[in-house]
């Protein structure tokens, strides 16, 4: 059997990024027995090795060979780091994730891994290194439009039908041809990796969803009529729900996946309940893509006290969600 190949990015070098990345590999005991390749920057990896007292064989990676697992190795990205800065935005350190990103984006194209985890970037750098990209999804988007962002943890599991637009914006794209089109895609998505497994709960957009139309006719007008040709097509899916009820009707069913019409409804819930634990993973690529749950957390990346959970979550979801050939 092929064992999976796992690329890993160190995110934003002045978060937390490179420190969970480097904890949750010093801990070989709670993750899979597989490659890991860093992509990234020796002058990082060891300046935060130091920082952390740790010992960690990491090879550096040679693509003519192939690497013998479980093995840790480095794919070094060329970047314009000179020094590390910590704590705050900063150009370099966004030029240098982005760099990071996209050469582990690329070897994930050509099959040279076949998931990719990243750490956290911050967007604030991205903007000020001069990048169109609002983050990692953003990104993935423009060369999958397909691409649907989902959280998954052991407890509960998310989809957003919107994401990273304003509640305007958002509430305005809810309409019965967009979301019959989401669902039918999400569900083609989920099918991919684990067929027949999953029952959509949706979330209504307006209080009580609309309570028989006194606070709203989305209900009615939009999203059962979505909901209902979706049935059509196959799919096991229900709603809509009240928002303040569908999630606990998930809640320790890990057959059911909620669908949250835009970003705070969805993600003020699961990181309530999964903060720790929780991965956020881009469906509909040709390839795994996973991370954790939480950003940079600048205000205490020089502190070297951050929780790796929530990474080694998504390095185990990434290799479970792996495809395998014998």
């Amino acid at each position: 059997m092929n064992i999976p190949k796992i690329g890993i990015t160190l995110g934003d070098p002045g978060g937390i990024g490179p420190e969970i990345v480097l904890k949750t590999l010093s801990s070989k005991t709670s993750l899979p027995k597989t490659s890991f390749i860093i992509f990234g920057s020796a002058l990082l990896v060891e300046e935060e090795k130091k920082a952390l007292n740790l010992e960690l064989d990491i090879l550096p990676f040679d693509k003519a060979n192939e690497t013998i697992y479980p093995s840790v190795s480095l794919l070094e990205v060329e970047n314009p780091l000179k020094t590390i800065k910590k704590g705050s935005p900063n150009k370099e350190n966004g030029e240098a994730s982005f760099l990071f990103f996209k050469k582990a984006f690329e070897e994930a194209k050509t099959g040279t891994i076949q998931a990719l985890v990243t750490a956290p970037v911050s967007k604030q750098s991205w903007k000020l290194a001069g990048l169109k990209w609002h983050g990692h999804t953003d990104f993935l988007s423009h060369v999958y439009p397909q691409a649907t962002m989902a959280f998954w943890s052991e407890r509960i599991k998310v989809a957003l039908f919107t994401h990273h637009l304003p509640l305007k914006a958002a509430l305005e794209k809810i309409n019965k041809e967009r979301l019959l089109d989401f669902f039918l895609l999400l569900h083609q998505h989920t099918e991919r990796i684990q067929p027949e497994t999953f029952h959509f709960l949706v979330a209504g957009m307006n209080p009580h969803a609309g309570e028989e139309g006194l606070f709203g006719s989305e209900e009615k007008e939009e999203i059962i009529p979505a909901i209902d040709r979706a049935k059509k097509e196959g799919m096991i899916i229900s709603g809509p729900f009240p928002p303040d009820v569908v999630f606990r009707k998930a809640l320790n069913q890990p057959d059911k996946i909620v669908i949250a019409l835009y970003h705070d409804q969805g993600l003020i819930p699961f990181k309530l309940e999964a903060f720790e634990k929780g991965v956020n993973t881009t469906l509909g690529l040709p390839f795994i893509r996973t991370s954790p749950d939480h950003g940079t957390a600048f205000d205490i990346a020089n502190k070297r006290v951050a929780n790796p959970e929530s990474m080694v979550e998504a390095i185990k979801l990434a290799y479970e969600l792996s495809p395998r050939s014998l």
